[in-house]
Order: structure tokens, then sequence, then C-alpha cells
């Protein structure tokens, strides 16, 4: 975790290329055109379900999804807008504003590539799953809750953003539901189901987006009765040509309230590519470069705010798609972003006819998607501590927000962490015997004697701050009725020490020398025995004084025993 040795950065387009011949160029550019495809109506529903327009959603696809496969870590990973982000850009964006967005998607881009450079992208994969399927299953619950104004056509303004507030509105207003407009969204959702059964390999989303607004189209035209919002009745025309670069002002006040959005944005976008990199390497044998795929994802970020893009990363669905249909290299990506560039540029007017509330049919299956709901009964088999992760993680996604969520769900993960840490580690006194291989398999068991003022104390596991306080007490607790001559720490199981331990241990060493007793260190590794070293633990307690095994500690606790 450090800078040391060579740059961890390594795109695997460059050496894709290596090796490339035509056979391959013409399987990553079917599989370019089909995720191209199947990414163009999400990128629209999450671009407006995130509160800009569908014009920023696709501007993100292209430009975040190009960057993901030139400069990204894994072979076959694409990249855009995904739904985790929709609930944490809806709120920036109502407290700071698009610019606030922009800064904070480009300060997540900078922790990212951070990130990279100080090699995090194996940590990464180590935040407890029960986070992540908690902050998932929230975000599909309140993604689905932001669809039932549109899906019902209840054509509410203003809704809170807030989970139990939205609802109440929701509720409130059920009897303005316009019949055209839901069963418009149900035939788009019935599409969007029935599709995969004839084929998995067709774009349901795109099909139910062409159909029904085809159908809805023609209806409008031919008669009085039906009309549903579209795209461009809320959206007006939009612009058909990629925007020119554009800044945005900074200063310190404005970067210290976006910087927990920001972390919140890196964390989730980080979790994300590289659980959608570790799912594609399982599939195609691949194996990702976990840092480069971070520092990929970090040039992606820092570069769509400029275009006025939302945050980017990798996408679990298209980039199973693009490995279904055969792409193999970065180079399908980078066609998947050209065709969506292309769509862009060409066939953005048709995009205004398209129904609202068959995006909302659209957003509502990718919520039910992301739920994970058969992992979530699957996780209530699992240790309560578990249970207590999801459920915290859960219910601050949906009825605070993902920043807090995540913030909160971390910290209880890592007290549940702390607290089995701590009740596996145990310490043991032990007085007149001592049996040398308690708690080894071997079948030879050595049962050392324990001279009369010596006392032995074992440390089973772990030697960091949170059993130092515990350890500090047994030790100054005296073992029988006379105080000891002299102490033995053994600390054969200890694999590591840390400040707190040390600072203990020092203190415990000065004191008991000022009351005429001896510390005796046993079983000492190579790793704690330097970190003893650097913190001068060995010059206050003597070199001698640290053993390599517990014979050698017993025989000389013994020797000073009998001496006094």
């Amino acid at each position: 975790m450090n800078l040391t040795g060579a740059l961890d950065f390594r795109p695997k387009l460059f050496s894709a290329l290596r090796h490339y011949d035509m056979r391959r160029l013409r399987e990553d550019v079917i599989a370019g055109i089909v995720v191209g495809i199947v990414a163009l109506p999400l990128a629209i529903a999450f671009g407006i379900a995130s509160g800009v327009s569908p014009t920023i959603g696709l501007i993100t696809a292209i430009i975040g999804g190009f960057m993901v496969s030139f400069f990204g870590g894994c072979s076959v990973q694409i990249g855009g807008p995904t739904g985790a982000f929709i609930i944490i850009v809806y709120n920036i964006i109502a407290q700071f504003g698009l610019q606030g967005l922009a800064i904070a998607t480009a300060m997540a881009g900078l922790i990212l590539i951070v990130m990279g450079l100080f090699r995090l992208g194996t940590v990464i994969k180590f935040i407890p799953y029960p986070i992540v399927v908690g902050f998932t299953a929230g975000i599909a619950v309140t993604i689905f809750s932001t669809q039932m104004n549109d899906i019902f056509g209840l054509g509410l303004r203003d809704i809170p953003g807030q989970f139990i507030p939205k609802w109440g509105m929701i509720l409130s207003n059920l009897d303005h539901i316009d019949p055209v407009t839901l069963v418009t969204g149900l035939v788009a959702l019935l599409i969007i189901i029935l599709t995969p059964k004839i084929s998995s390999k067709l774009p349901g989303a795109l099909i139910a987006i062409v159909l029904v607004t085809f159908g809805s189209w023609l209806l409008s035209t031919c008669t009085d009765w039906y009309h549903v919002e579209t795209i461009g009745d809320r959206f007006g025309n939009m612009p058909t040509d990629i925007p020119a670069p554009h800044g945005f002002t900074l200063n310190m006040a404005t970067i210290n309230m976006l910087l927990p959005s920001a972390f919140t944005i890196a964390v989730l976008g980080a979790i994300e590519s590289l659980l959608s990199a570790t799912v594609a390497d399982g599939i195609t044998g691949s194996r990702t470069n976990s840092n480069t795929e971070l520092i990929g994802q970090g040039i992606a970020n820092l570069t769509v705010p400029f275009f006025g893009g939302i945050p980017v990363t990798g996408a679990i669905a298209r980039t199973m798609t693009n490995i279904t249909n055969g792409g193999r290299t970065p180079v399908a990506g980078i066609v998947h972003a050209f065709v969506l560039l292309l769509i862009f540029l060409f066939l953005m007017p048709m995009i205004n006819y398209v129904p609202m509330t068959c995006l909302a049919a659209v957003l509502i299956v990718v919520a039910y998607n992301m739920s994970g709901w058969r992992t979530i009964v699957g996780i209530f088999h699992a240790p309560k501590s578990d249970i207590s992760v999801l459920a915290v993680t859960f219910f601050l996604t949906i009825i605070f927000d993902l920043t807090i969520a995540i913030e909160l769900g971390l910290l209880l993960a890592v007290v549940l962490f702390l607290r089995r840490v701590m009740e596996n580690t145990q310490i043991r006194a032990y007085s007149e015997h001592l049996d040398v291989d308690e708690g080894t398999d071997s079948p030879n068991h050595e049962v050392l004697d324990v001279a009369k003022g010596v006392s032995v104390y074992e440390i089973d596991g772990p030697f960091f701050f949170g059993i130092a306080t515990k350890f500090d007490e047994m030790m100054r607790t005296t073992v029988g009725e006379e105080k000891p001559i002299v102490r033995i720490i053994r600390m054969r199981k200890v694999s590591f020490v840390d400040a707190t331990a040390l600072h203990n241990l020092e203190l415990l060493i000065k004191s008991s020398q000022k009351e005429g007793i001896r510390i005796v260190l046993s079983g000492v590794n190579p790793n704690v025995r330097a970190s003893l070293k650097d913190a001068g633990i060995d010059k206050l307690i003597g070199e001698e004084n640290i053993c390599d095994h517990i014979t050698g500690a017993v025989q000389m606790a013994n020797s000073i025993a009998k001496d006094m």
C-alpha cells in the first residue's frame, strides 16, 4: 500500500493489441455494436433518473465508456452510468446543483486514481459483503420509489428526495393515476420481462422502448384520447452535438462540503467496477489488474464532468452482454462508445418520442435485478452480526442517503469485526506447569516446570488496540498471593502488534522494572521483533530477554527466580 516500485498502471488495451488479428476484431466489433444498442436505453434512463437530461446520460456513456475501456485494467469491462449512482447524484444535484455534481465527480476521480496509485485495488475487494448487499438493495428500493410518479402518470412535480415524504406524497395522490400512462408502462414492463424468455440475447429494454414508442406515437397521431408524457414533453428539443469542455469554480468551502459525497462516489465506483471485473474474470478466465482498473475509472470520472457528465463505473449487465456476444478485449468497449456516439449524432431527435412511463418500466426492472432478494434471504442464515450490518446499511440507504449508509455500515462492520477478533483472541495465565505444545497438533507434549515466582502469560492472536487494555489489566493482576519475580509473555501466536499494544507494553515494562519484576518475551516472530525494535522495546527490556522459544525463556526465568 505504497508508491515504492514500478507504477502499477498497465491498461489492458495495449497488451491486447500486441497479438490482435482480424478474427478478434470482427468478434469485438459485433459485441461492441450489441452492447452499444443495449446501453442506449439504460444511459437515457439512468440520466433522467439521476436528475439530468438524456443527453447527459448518453454523453457520460460515450466519454466515460471510452475512457474505461482505453485506460482500464479489465479486458471486457463496459463503463457508463449505472443505477447505483442514481440516488447520490440526485441528492447532490438537489443540494449543490450541476456544478456541485461536477466538482464531486472530479474529486471522486482523483480519489480513485490515488487509490490505484497506492495499490488499494485488492484491499477494496474486502469490503464486507453484507454492506455491499445492503446498500445495493437500498438503492434498488429507492430507484423503484422514484419511478412511481412516471409509471402511474401522477404528474407530480417537486417530489421530496427523502424516502418517507416521497412515499407520503405518492400515496396521497394515487387517486390521480392516469390509466393510459399506467397501461403503457405495464405493456413496456411485460415486453422487458418476456423478451429474455424468447432469446437471452435480445435486449428487452431496447425492444420495449422501440415498440412502445412506435405504438404510442401511432396512437397519439390517430386518436384524440391517447397521450402520455414523453422525453420531448419534459426536456424539450435536445442538442445533438458533444458540448465543448468547460471548467468549474473551486474553493475550499465547496471542496469540504462535497468531500463526503465524492468519497462515496469513489468507494461505490470502486466496489461496483471491481465486482463487475471479478465476475467477468470468472467467466473469461482473464485476470484484471485491479489497480489499473481503479486508475482507469478515476481518469474517466475526472474527465466526464468537464463535458457535463455524471459518475461512471463498470456496469455488470453491460459487461456480461459484451462477454456473451464474443467481446474479449477493450476494443469492444471502444466500439460500444462509438456506436452510442453515432446514435447521439444522428438519431437523437427520435428519442424525444420515448414515453417517460416506458423508461420507468426499464428502471423498475433494473431495480428488481439490483435488489438481490435471494442473496438477502441467504444472508439471513448467516451470523447475526452480518444480518445487523446488512439491515443497518439497507435502512440508512433508503431513509437517509448512501453517504451515511456506507460510512456507518463500514464503521459497524469494523466494530463487529474487532469484537469477533477480541472474542477469539485469548490471554491465558500459567504457573507451576506449562505444556509447551498446547494448542498445536503435535503428538508430543513437553511439560515445563515453572519455578515459584515465575508467571507465564500467553497472547493467542493478534496484539492490537482491541485487546491491549484487557492484556494490561490481566498482566497487572498478580497470580497467587505474592508478586511475581519474572513475567514471561509468550507471543508465538501473535502475528502483529500495533502502536497501542507497543505503548501498553512499554508502560508495563517500565512499571514492572520499578516494582523489581523482570519481563521476558518468548516466541517473538521476525515481523513482531522488527516492530519491537522500531519502538525501542528491545533496548528497554534488553536483547537477552527476547527469546525465540518458550523453553529458553522458562529456563532463564527459573534461574532468575532461584537466585532471588
